[in-house]
């Protein structure tokens, strides 16, 4: 005859029960499908068995009841007793109510799980949104942590999801346009509105707050910058450059772009191992430039002079724009802030250069992405035909069709291109005595 609870004396009956190499299921004498489990690790539990209609067949199923009561100082566990009461009111919800316990489980796991998905904080969806999608960008997502850190956060980071309205989203970017930084508020707009599909894809939020908002009501609408020096402006620049108390690696890095038609940032990331003096050539991995290609820039005469002063003060260590801990390129925005703050029209900011209007040209404002573009159109000017200035760009071959089939790497042309464009800007930076 199989083991059975007692109806008396069961709570000690069950302590006394020792574990053993299987697990042993012990029916209760009182409470059909009532069954006491003892683990061969020594834990002991309830199991309610019982039959539940699916449809027109009965099935037999079985959930726990929870832990023995071991002890007084066990607060968790159920004694014979309340695992009697619990298996005789679930049984009832089965019989009278058609209450299955196990879906009962899933259902309140479900709305639990739903309950803090309702609690999801915006501080809480940034961090998940930056270790799913922002890790995977070519920074990592530093720029765009910064951004928010700075400007979206500290506004609605502490927001559930559930709460952010439109308003909440205008208001930030109208805080960035009154300081005048138009630009930026697209960019955080547009970073802002990434986060909150993200939310959307994972079933976190039923609608994207910034949906209703656009690009065209932040700042107007996009303006396409074609600001290009001319020349009595590149004349212009090079007798303001050495007044200008810029730092000597930033003065070589204006002449550097101009001459290479580089991005700034790319130049900035620049290491020696990347630049070859001796047969004029500087190699810009794929990892540092904008499209993912590796780009060979030919250095002119002009160009290579620069570098060949830039190595004088640099070139004992790894990066030739080393920032001031050594272990990294210097960033970008260094040199834009050093050109920027030497064309303000007045001063009262901290940790401004004093040198106010030191580089404001007679046609204006102008940004090192537009050495880049003036550089392109001196090409044009010297008779380089746009197949080639686009290819000393780097820019991709929009057309599909030419970019698979026309594989002629035009590097003879892009020499000469370099060359034509640097034997011309020495001629213009030759300052007068």
């Amino acid at each position: 005859m199989k083991a059975s609870i007692p109806r008396t004396n069961a709570d000690e009956y069950c302590r006394k029960l020792e574990p053993r190499d299987k697990p042993q299921y012990i029916h209760d004498s009182q409470v059909k499908g009532l069954v006491f489990r003892i683990m061969p690790t020594g834990s002991k539990s309830w199991i309610l068995r019982y039959h539940f209609k699916e449809g027109n067949e009965w099935k037999q199923r079985k959930t726990g009841l929870g832990p023995f009561r071991q002890g007084r100082n066990d607060v968790t566990g159920l004694t014979v007793p309340a695992a009697r009461i619990e298996a005789e009111r679930l049984k009832k919800e089965i019989k009278y109510e058609g209450a299955d316990p196990i879906e009962d489980r899933r259902q309140r796991a479900n709305d639990r799980a739903r309950e803090q998905a309702g609690k999801v904080l915006v501080k809480g969806l940034f961090e998940r949104w930056a270790t799913t999608d922002l890790i995977n960008r070519k920074d990592k997502g530093a720029e765009a942590r910064r951004m928010m850190l700075k400007d979206v956060l500290p506004f609605i980071g502490d927001l559930n999801i559930k709460d952010v309205r439109k308003g909440h989203i205008a208001e930030i970017t109208d805080r960035l346009l009154q300081r005048g930084v138009n630009r930026m508020a697209k960019v955080v707009f547009s970073l802002t509105r990434q986060m909150f599909r993200f939310a959307v894809t994972r079933d976190l939020l039923e609608s994207d707050p910034t949906a209703l908002l656009s690009k065209k009501n932040i700042g107007g609408a996009n303006i396409e910058r074609n600001r290009v020096l001319d020349e009595d402006e590149i004349r212009e620049l090079a007798k303001k450059l050495p007044a200008a108390n810029m730092s000597e690696t930033a003065t070589l890095a204006v002449w550097i772009v101009l001459a290479t038609c580089c991005r700034i940032g790319e130049l900035l990331k620049a290491r020696w191992d990347h630049v070859d003096l001796e047969r004029k050539f500087w190699r810009i991995p794929a990892q540092n430039s904008k499209n993912n290609r590796e780009h060979i820039v030919y250095l002119s005469s002009f160009a290579a002079c620069h570098f060949t002063k830039l190595k004088e003060l640099t070139g004992a260590g790894e990066w030739c724009f080393p920032a001031s801990r050594k272990s990294d390129g210097l960033s970008s925005n260094t040199v834009t802030k050093q050109i920027t703050d030497r064309q303000r029209n007045s001063g009262g900011h901290k940790n401004r250069s004093k040198q106010i209007g030191a580089l404001k040209l007679s046609r204006g404002i102008w940004k090192p992405h537009d050495l880049r573009r003036t550089g392109a159109t001196l090409m044009n000017a010297l008779g380089v035909l746009p197949e080639v200035a686009e290819r000393c760009l780097n820019h991709m071959e929009e057309n599909k069709i030419k970019r698979i089939y026309q594989r002629y790497g035009y590097e003879t042309e892009m020499r000469q291109a370099w060359e034509k464009l640097g034997e011309r800007l020495s001629l213009l930076t030759r300052v007068a005595p």
